[in-house]
């Protein structure tokens, strides 16, 4: 699992940016929220009723289906 709950909403966007349409899909597209710099991915997910495991597993098959890091590298 490259993705866990307790990192950064941000740092998980900024690292890999296909996972912001899982975000998007799950209700969380506020990337600019103040908030969301802070936030790690388990309080953000919790904040908007979100099933925590659900969006983790969500997000780590976008990042393992792409490769990793997004650029078909394989990191």
């Amino acid at each position: 699992m490259v993705i866990s709950k307790d990192m950064g909403i941000i740092e998980i966007v900024q690292k890999y940016p296909q996972t912001t349409e899982v975000f998007r899909n799950y209700g969380m597209g506020c990337f600019g929220c103040a908030a969301a710099r802070y936030e790690n991915i388990e309080q953000g997910a919790l904040a908007h009723g979100i099933d925590v495991d659900a969006l983790i597993a969500d997000l780590n098959k976008a990042v393992t289906s792409t490769g990793g890091c997004g650029c078909g590298c394989g990191n």
